[in-house]
């Protein structure tokens, strides 16, 4: 089973940067892909950005285009950790931030149904 923990949550002033991790461990043929979704009380939880894990592809919601990076670093065959650098944050940006973890399957690259397997999310607050 993958092992996902998420870090680096805060509370930052609008127009801020922040780097959120996520701790991957034990993965064994099950993170083709890996993604970042964040969720507000109330809202459903929407992807921000994806990557293809063995060639380093992108992809990102139009809210965040340009302004957000997703990155990983393999180190070896039981740990990696996977990034989202965080620029000019917005108040919008605030939630609960989660990494996600899932196989190569048909379906939205930013959506929920493509990942198998969740931390228990980061939370990122963004001051006005």
């Amino acid at each position: 089973q993958v092992q996902l923990v998420e870090s680096g949550g805060d509370s930052v002033q609008a127009g801020g940067s922040l780097r959120l991790s996520c701790s991957v461990s034990r993965y064994i043929g099950s993170r083709d892909y890996m993604a970042w979704f964040r969720q507000v009380p109330g809202k459903k939880r929407e992807g921000v950005a994806a990557i293809t894990v063995s060639t380093g592809v992108t992809w990102y919601a139009d809210p965040v285009k340009g302004r957000f990076s997703i990155s990983q670093d393999n180190q070896d065959n039981d740990h990696a950790t996977l990034y989202l650098e965080m620029n000019s944050l917005k108040y919008e940006d605030a939630g609960m931030y989660y990494c996600a973890a899932g196989p190569r399957r048909a379906g939205y690259i930013l959506g929920e149904s493509r990942y198998d397997y969740w931390g228990q999310g980061t939370r990122v607050t963004v001051a006005s």
